[in-house]
């Protein structure tokens, strides 16, 4: 092991580290990767910018984009309205229907949109096939991942196993040379859930709200959310609402205000109380009732308040998950300061089986707690770049744009088509083809900009030099004849094995996307040493890296029904590591026979 080889795999293991203990984001860290490899020496400065200029980093945001208009323009709300009418009633059926449908989603769009698009749809047809949606909601994230492995665009990780090949200088992937081996394991992972994997999953009754209906409604805040006039004799008159103490001394939290017909809602901390005010408010109103007089209030008749009440051009209602990325898990709500921190209210926590609403600065928060927000429209969409949270719906606002459907769907299908009869390089044609949602008015800049996910870019940009210092330091060839000699004796198959292994391994302790980057350039060198051809080695790991079955934390499409779901963490391995082995075993199979190991 020479000196540079050494200085790679000690940059190597200390991103790893660093990406499982989740400390530093992972955009960050790789960006630590690229500096650490310049200053030292490895690379050029050329060299390790070269990932902010690669094809597949520009081919992900401008999927990205083009993903987001078919949300926009509400061809995938379509998409998923039609699998109530094909699910039919019984849990068999519901099933199969589900993941068929975001399958092909996610072939061609972003997996954890396909997932948040239709996570309410399958929770409601739950409901209304009497089938627990605990059985229903992993099949709807296994789906979204299994179906991204069908398509060259499917996930990043076939991009970027695809760009390695080529600058190893071997023939790219096309856009469908992945569909014949990612059919298979679709066709063969639905069967497994269907008839195997669905009976190990837990029937949790009750387990989640939605249904389409008003969210204040599903989480049982009826009495709860009230209206308070101020009297003409309050106390509370001429005070802020700080100054009032009525969360400490009464725990009512004020939402917004109502005065001479002019509704303000969010925190406002500079308001000062008039007679005649009425106060929309979070609390007990059994308690309420006890304390109006000490608190200078009446409960207004009928005052109960809805989402639409709520919900202004300034100000919304939500939820939002707690991921595998909050630092803030096992604290309370008052112990972080939520209020203060993120300028939101919190009106309850929907865990597991049922909400939890009433004294809320004390509890605990869990992963996969899901939480019902209410605040400015801005304070929710800065929650949505935050990693510690998931948001789980949309922000109520303008219906998607029917009228442009047809056109979207005209450019989408014609960027599909030029890339697949050869006419356009993928990034040039994806890069058109989110111009042109944007020229014609499916999306407009802002919300392109807005549906990048620009961390994972990033993070992608940031990864991909550590693959140039690994080819030319020599890393890549030292850790393939690591792995020859400790499985080369099991013959190529055997080989392939023991890089389905650590792919899988790595995916759990950080992004698929950078455990590909980091597996493909020692599967080529592996491949070439062994004088076969790489691309069924490199196929098989970009598969491997979609491989998030296990644990909720290995892909946030797992993660995003983890709370809906009512699910404990080790719920998903009961039916995600048999799913695992399954996949493995039918790419020992089957990938030497469209791409042959001679």
């Amino acid at each position: 092991m020479t000196g540079d080889i050494a200085l790679v795999l000690g940059i190597l293991a200390a991103s790893v580290a660093l990406f499982a203990s989740e400390r530093i984001r992972v955009d960050v860290v790789a960006l630590m990767v690229l500096l650490a490899l310049t200053l030292t020496g490895t690379l050029t400065a050329e060299q390790a910018l070269s990932g902010f200029s690669s094809t597949a980093v520009v081919t992900v945001w401008a999927i990205y984009m083009i993903s987001a208009s078919l949300t926009r323009t509400g061809i995938a709300d379509y998409i998923g309205g039609y699998i109530g009418r094909l699910a039919g009633q019984g849990e068999v059926r519901l099933v199969l229907v589900i993941m068929a449908v975001v399958g092909v989603m996610s072939a061609f769009m972003n997996n954890i949109g396909a997932a948040a698009v239709l996570l309410p749809v399958v929770v409601g047809l739950g409901r209304k096939k009497k089938v627990p949606v605990s059985k229903l909601l992993i099949p709807l994230a296994f789906g979204s991942l299994l179906g991204g492995v069908t398509t060259l665009i499917g996930t990043p990780p076939n991009l970027l196993a695809s760009d390695a090949l080529a600058e190893a200088g071997f023939p790219a992937f096309t856009l469908f040379d992945y569909t014949p081996m990612g059919v298979i394991i679709l066709f063969s992972s639905i069967l497994y859930m269907v008839f195997v994997g669905r009976h190990l999953l837990p029937s949790y009754a009750e387990t989640t709200h939605h249904d389409g209906q008003d969210l204040t409604t599903e989480y049982r805040l009826r009495d709860h959310l009230v209206a308070l006039a101020v009297e003409p004799h309050s106390a509370l008159i001429g005070k802020t609402i700080v100054d009032t103490q009525l969360g400490a001394m009464h725990d009512v939290t004020v939402m917004g205000v109502l005065r001479d017909g002019r509704l303000r809602l969010g925190i406002l901390p500079n308001a000062h109380l008039q007679a005649g005010d009425v106060l929309y408010v979070s609390g007990n109103t059994a308690q309420i009732e006890v304390e109006e007089a000490a608190m200078g209030v009446r409960l207004v008749p009928n005052g109960h308040l809805t989402d639409a009440s709520l919900t202004s051009e300034e100000t919304a209602v939500t939820e939002i998950v707690i991921s595998q990325k909050a630092n803030f898990v096992g604290q309370t709500l008052g112990a972080i300061d939520f209020r203060g921190r993120y300028g939101l209210n919190v009106l309850a926590i929907w865990r597991e089986e049922s909400p939890i609403f009433g004294q809320l600065a004390e509890e605990p928060l869990h992963l996969g707690d899901t939480l019902l927000v209410h605040g400015r429209r801005e304070r929710l969409e800065a929650v949505r770049e935050d990693p510690a949270f998931l948001v789980l719906r949309p922000l109520p606002g303008p219906g998607p744009r029917l009228h442009k459907a047809p056109l979207n769907l005209l450019i989408f299908v014609s960027v599909i088509t030029a890339v697949g009869l050869g006419w356009l390089h993928i990034s040039i044609a994806a890069l058109l083809g989110a111009v042109l949602v944007v020229l014609t008015g499916c999306l407009n800049m802002d919300e392109a900009y807005a549906a990048v996910e620009w961390k994972s870019v990033f993070l992608i940009a940031g990864m991909l030099p550590m693959g140039i210092a690994m080819k030319e330091t020599g890393t890549a060839q030292f850790l393939a004849d690591q792995i020859i000699s400790f499985v080369g004796g099991f013959g190529p198959r055997g080989v392939m094995v023991g890089l389905f292994v650590l792919t899988t391994g790595l995916t759990a302790f950080m992004s698929n996307a950078a455990a590909a980057v980091l597996v493909a350039p020692i599967a080529i060198q592996t491949a070439v040493s062994l004088g076969i051809d790489p691309h069924a080695f490199v196929m098989g790991i970009a598969i491997a890296a979609s491989n998030s079955f296990v644990t909720p934390i290995g892909h946030q499409a797992c993660i995003l029904v983890y709370g809906p779901g009512g699910y404990r963490f080790f719920d998903y391995a009961k039916a995600g590591l048999p799913l695992t082995l399954l996949i493995w075993l039918l790419m020992v199979i089957f990938l030497p026979m469209f791409w042959p190991l001679g």
